[in-house]
């Protein structure tokens, strides 16, 4: 099953660090929290990736041409005409499609700029920019058990997000905003999605977490994945310190690999 990562968002709420790098590029403990997110996936033995590329594009795609120099060492030696020789090659079981998804496109017509490289089989979906402890082969067992056409994994936050309805079978109802004093379940995307979302999607304006999402929900094809443990984005530069304390102090929650 392929692993969709949506990572051409301008982010705007971190703007401080991100006009620099596109944000699923910015580091935790000195690596992308893109490679954070995938070394997750690849945890549980997932590791065929389409990244979602938009802002600043060049940069993810640089970063995963040179992964190796980046993470190993290397010696240049100048009198043997530059040669170059990695010393403890770094190696991932990786395959790792980067497509141009445009800069200005909506989440939605990102997702449906891929749909070529996905193929009419179940993928999965996430954002670039959050971090849990979500064991995804659950996840994905969640997904096949109900079968319908999208579960996403629902995370309790006291946070700023938008809010899910669920009903006592996991089935989500509707989407809306967050009030003041709302315990209601968030949407932190993990989500397992059937080729049939693909029609939802109209174009490049078309926002995922709108049209397509809140039509399979008013079907009742849209399930939730009731997730209680770590989940945490970084939208904001408060967000990635804290991040990158956790990580240097070797209380990484989201940390499932050695």
């Amino acid at each position: 099953m392929k692993v969709v990562i949506l990572a051409g968002g301008f982010g705007t709420r971190i703007s401080e660090e991100s006009y620099l790098k596109p944000k699923p590029m910015l580091e935790i403990g000195g690596k992308p929290i893109l490679w954070h997110i995938m070394k997750e996936y690849s945890y549980y033995g997932y590791n065929d990736f389409i990244i979602c590329c938009g802002y600043k594009q060049h940069i993810i795609k640089e970063w995963f041409a040179d992964y190796y120099l980046y993470n190993s060492d290397v010696t240049f030696d100048f009198s043997d005409n530059n040669k170059m020789t990695v010393h403890n090659n770094v190696a991932e079981p990786w395959k790792v499609t980067l497509v141009d998804t445009g800069l200005n496109t909506m989440t939605g017509g990102r997702v449906k700029r891929i749909q070529k490289y996905v193929g009419n089989e179940p993928f999965m979906l996430t954002y670039g920019d959050g971090v849990c402890d979500i064991n995804i082969k659950d996840l994905v067992a969640f997904h096949e058990k109900h079968g319908k056409i999208a579960t996403l994994t629902a995370a309790a936050m006291g946070q700023r997000f938008g809010v899910l309805d669920i009903t006592g079978d996991e089935t989500i109802t509707s989407f809306r905003e967050k009030s003041m004093d709302d315990g209601a379940r968030i949407n932190a995307g993990y989500m397992v999605l059937e080729p049939k979302i693909f029609d939802f999607i109209e174009g490049d304006s078309t926002v995922f977490e709108k049209e397509p999402l809140e039509t399979v929900a008013k079907m009742g094809e849209l399930k939730a994945y009731m997730f209680d443990g770590y989940w945490q984005c970084m939208d904001t530069k408060r967000e990635m310190d804290k991040l990158n304390e956790l990580w240097d102090n070797g209380k990484a929650p989201w940390k499932s690999w050695e």
